[in-house]
C-alpha cells in the first residue's frame, strides 16, 4: 500500500450499525455490505443477538449484558444480549470499540416506522440513544410488504439512502451538522421507482390492535411484530409451552389502521417518497392542549375540587 493510500484509509469516517431485528437480519447485513462496498467508511456493528422488535427505548439495568464477536465481512461486529438502546450505548462508549463512531445508523428495519409506531420502535430507539449522547445518528426502515418484497430490496434501500448518509457525513466533517435532532428515514416498498426524498414530520399513523383469547394448549402462536407491521405477514412467533394450567392466553391482532390526512411521514411514504423526518427526544403537547392547561392549572390551585380532598 502506498503512503497516500494509507493516509486516505486513516481519514475514513466511522459508522456504527445497530438494529432491532437482530444481528443476522437481512436489513442490517445489506446495509453493512453497502457501506463496506462504498469503501469510504470504517464500519462497526453492535446489534442484538436476537430479534428485539417493539422494545422501544428499554434498557438493561439490573443485569450485565454479553457481547460476542461475530464474522461480518469488512466490519468489526459484536452480537449483544441487550436491547437496541443497550447496543448503541455500549457501541459508542469506547468500552467495546477503540473510538466513538462519527455516525450511528440503526436499521434497516423490516417494516416502516412512521407516526405513532415510532414510539414502539426499537430501530428508532437505537438512533435516539446515540442522540442522547450527542453522537449524530439516523434510523432507516423499509416498508416491507409480504408477498411483494424480497430480501434484495434491503440492498436497494441501502443504496437509495447512501446519498443521505454521505451528505450527513460531510456535514459532520465540516462541523455544520445540527445537534438538535436525529433523522428517521422510511423507504417505500417500490424502492426502485421511488420519487425522491421528502422532508416530512411525524404523523399519527397507527395500527389499531386488539386482543384475542387463544387456546392455551397451542404450543406455537403468531403475534404482531413491528418487524413487519403487515397484516398479511405476521412472522414473529412466541413459545407458549411454559404456560401453566389455568392461565388465560391472549395475543394481539390487527383491527385496521388509523392514518391522519396531513402532510406527514406515512402519507408521503405511501406516495412513493423516501421520507426524511427529523426527530428529537422531547414530546411536547400540541399548542391547544398547552393553552388549555395553562388556564386550567391556576383554577385547580385556587379552587380545588371537593371530591379530590
Amino acid at each position: 500500500m502506498q503512503d497516500g493510500d494509507a493516509f486516505n484509509s486513516d481519514q475514513k469516517s466511522t459508522i456504527m450499525v445497530t438494529n432491532d431485528d437482530g444481528i443476522d437480519a437481512p436489513g442490517l447485513l445489506s446495509l453493512v455490505h453497502v457501506l463496506v462496498s462504498f469503501r469510504r467508511f470504517h464500519v462497526f456493528v453492535c446489534a442484538p443477538d436476537s430479534e428485539k422488535s417493539a422494545v422501544s427505548h428499554s434498557i438493561t439495568w439490573r443485569h450485565p449484558v454479553t457481547a460476542r464477536r461475530v464474522d461480518i465481512d469488512g466490519a468489526t461486529a459484536y452480537a449483544v444480549s441487550g436491547t437496541p438502546a443497550d447496543c448503541t450505548s455500549l457501541g459508542i462508549s469506547e468500552a467495546l470499540f477503540p473510538s466513538i463512531p462519527d455516525l450511528v445508523i440503526s436499521g434497516i428495519n423490516m417494516g416502516n416506522n412512521c407516526g405513532y409506531h415510532i414510539v414502539y420502535s426499537g430501530t428508532v430507539a437505537g438512533a435516539r440513544e446515540a442522540f442522547f449522547d450527542n453522537v449524530p445518528s439516523l434510523s432507516i426502515s423499509y416498508d416491507w410488504i409480504g408477498g411483494k418484497s424480497h430480501t434484495q430490496d434491503f440492498t436497494l434501500a441501502a443504496e437509495a439512502c447512501l446519498p443521505i448518509i454521505s451528505a450527513v457525513m460531510t456535514q459532520i466533517k465540516d462541523q455544520t451538522y445540527p445537534s438538535g435532532c436525529f433523522l428517521n428515514l422510511d423507504v417505500p416498498t417500490d424502492v426502485v421507482n421511488h420519487k425522491g426524498y421528502k422532508l416530512t414530520k411525524q404523523g399519527k399513523y397507527l395500527y389499531k390492535m386488539g386482543w384475542k383469547q387463544v387456546n392455551s394448549t397451542e404450543q406455537r402462536g403468531k403475534m404482531l411484530s413491528t418487524m413487519t407491521m403487515d397484516e398479511d405477514s405476521l412472522v414473529s412467533e412466541t413459545d407458549t409451552s411454559d404456560i401453566s394450567h389455568g392461565q388465560l392466553v391472549f395475543k394481539r391482532e390487527v383491527r385496521g389502521a388509523h392514518d391522519d390526512q396531513e402532510d406527514t411521514d406515512h402519507r408521503f411514504l405511501q406516495e412513493g417518497y423516501i421520507t426524511v423526518t427529523p426527530l428529537a427526544a422531547l414530546s411536547p403537547a400540541d399548542t391547544d392542549s398547552h393553552t388549555f392547561f395553562s388556564n386550567w392549572l391556576p383554577n385547580v390551585i385556587e379552587h380545588p375540587s371537593p371530591s379530590a380532598l
